[in-house]
């Protein structure tokens, strides 16, 4: 079978890892890179044997696929070449910075059958694949994903950033659409949020109450969820997730009718998983686990999010009492 050519648009922080994964794949052939950084450029293509390019149009005839990994506000114009041309793409979080944006992304995307998936690599996270099947009807949803502060992220905000990976794994653990939200936040160190929390209501009374803070001194990648049958534990970077049920198989007594125990998982990289899920995709053209209108749903989220806490700050400016 004739291998997948594949090409990186964007080779910074998070694009140099998705070379690195093409690279390692024998099903995949890494045609080429590109960054409007030339020294960047040819550094990325001698570290994994491939071509540099400055301007990703030159890619255009040359592969069957992409991950994209530039800068967000220019993920709806260079991921809407690749489609035109049908080429299908994986494109990083967020897919784009408007809903107007996004809708396109899609329509097109299906107008011209190309795979279209958005990077939220949690999905694809050795804890959040255990849980499948064992989910049955969660009732409140506790996340808190903490990073201490990283110049690269300051052009975005922590809901955009952070927050938006466990809103999309929230997503898609709770089917039930959203009754109502409420947000605050601040921004500490940029001009942009550097600290929000959500509590997040769905119709069928599951609450999620998710925090992010990109000022904390400690990273710590974590969610909770509670149903009426267990309450699981998780860590996202320990891969590990702890389990208290009624169940008592295998587990340790921690008080009169509940036990506790730890979840054997199997550790992955999400990341490499995410890729070799692509390519998947791209052979078979099923639909990604994480698709162009599920990136959407949870950008939809984020915005909202966003939205409600800048009334919040914009409300308190004009009366006075924020500092500053």
């Amino acid at each position: 079978m004739r291998k997948v050519r594949v090409g990186v648009i964007g080779v910074g922080y998070f694009g140099q890892f998705h070379a690195e994964k093409y690279h390692r794949l024998p099903e995949v052939e890494l045609v080429g890179i590109a960054d409007i950084d030339p020294s960047r450029s040819r550094q990325i293509a001698v570290r994994f044997n491939t071509s540099p390019y400055y301007n990703y149009e030159d890619l255009y005839d040359k592969v069957d696929a992409v991950s994209i990994a530039v800068p967000t506000p220019i993920h709806y114009q260079v991921t809407k070449e690749f489609f035109h041309r049908g080429i299908d793409v994986l494109l990083e979080k967020p897919i784009t910075t408007t809903l107007r944006q996004a809708d396109e992304l899609v329509e097109i995307a299906e107008k011209r059958q190309c795979v279209f998936q958005v990077g939220h690599q949690e999905r694809f996270n050795a804890v959040i694949m255990a849980l499948e099947g064992a989910l049955v009807d969660p009732m409140f949803i506790e996340s808190h994903r903490l990073s201490p502060f990283l110049e690269r992220a300051a052009g975005v905000d922590v809901v955009l950033d952070l927050m938006i990976h466990d809103i999309q794994v929230i997503l898609s653990m709770v089917d039930s659409p959203i009754q109502s939200i409420q947000a605050v936040g601040v921004p500490i160190v940029s001009p942009h949020l550097d600290i929000a929390n959500a509590r997040i209501e769905f119709e069928n009374g599951c609450i999620a109450n998710v925090t992010a803070s990109r000022v904390s001194r400690e990273k710590m990648r974590k969610i909770r969820i509670f149903q009426s049958t267990a309450y699981f534990s998780i860590d996202y970077v320990a891969q590990r997730i702890t389990v208290l049920s009624r169940d008592g198989e295998g587990r340790k007594p921690l008080f009169p009718g509940v036990f506790a125990g730890d979840i054997e998982i199997a550790k992955n990289d999400p990341l490499e998983l995410e890729i070799k899920s692509f390519v998947e995709r791209v052979r078979d053209r099923k639909r990604p686990l994480v698709s162009g209108l599920d990136g959407k749903k949870a950008l939809e989220v984020a915005l909202r999010i966003t939205d409600q806490i800048q009334r919040k700050i914009e409300k308190r400016k004009k009366s006075g009492s924020l500092m500053g």
